[in-house]
């Protein structure tokens, strides 16, 4: 059967010469696989940038029940970004955000609701000005999708030691939309994501050790 779906990439990965397999989240059916043959060719037309982690789509789908992977038949951009890949700030953001969807959203039983917070995040941070906390911020709105949603700081403090000031702030952030100002320094930005990630980490193990912290963490410092 064919469908028109939203898509958001997840990953791609290479396949044979000039193919890939791609990784989409879709707002029909949730976590899907698909086959591009050809996308890489000197021919393609630089469609590969169509398959850039966190593209928004508009796709039309080949969909079988219980099939491991599936073709697209048509394809185009839902939503052009204007300053989330020109942004290094931004860049480094959406990076981190891509690692914590990929190794997070699992889940298809209510795709169309988490692709409907993924997709509207996404939209905001690229028209945003102010944004230095939106990751934190996202990661407690995320947990709401997740099964085990951030409600108070305890929650996320857990064991650690934190002084009456980080807890302040991050009772802040779980209050917060992306448009509120919450005032930090970088040390104190540094302790709240820490606290996040080791707080995800209790649900996902595999997020030990997240490639884009790091950069996050240079980038804005």
């Amino acid at each position: 059967m064919i469908y028109k779906t939203r898509g958001i990439v997840f990953r791609f990965t290479k396949f044979r010469e000039t193919s890939i397999i791609v990784t989409i989240f879709t707002d029909q059916f949730g976590l899907q696989t698909y086959i591009v043959n050809g996308v890489r060719s000197k021919n393609s037309k630089n469609k590969i940038a169509l398959y850039q982690p966190l593209t928004l789509l508009n796709l039309v789908v080949y969909h079988r029940e219980n099939a491991n992977i599936e073709r697209i038949k048509e394809i185009q951009c839902l939503h052009p970004y204007t300053t989330l890949l020109s942004d290094m700030r931004k860049s480094a953001i959406a990076m981190f955000i891509n690692e914590l969807l990929n190794k997070t959203v699992k889940e298809e039983s209510h795709a169309k609701e988490i692709f409907d917070f993924i997709f509207d995040s996404l939209v905001t941070l690229d028209g945003l000005r102010e944004f230095e906390n939106f990751h934190m911020v996202f990661m407690v709105k995320l947990s709401q999708y997740l099964g085990f949603g951030i409600q108070h700081s305890n929650q996320v403090i857990g064991g650690h030691l934190v002084d009456a000031a980080t807890e302040s702030l991050l009772a802040q952030l779980i209050a917060a939309g992306y448009d509120d100002k919450i005032k930090m320094m970088n040390s104190e930005r540094r302790v709240l994501i820490d606290l996040l990630v080791d707080f995800y980490t209790s649900h996902f193990e595999n997020l030990k050790g997240m490639k884009s912290l790091q950069v996050l963490r240079e980038v804005l410092s």
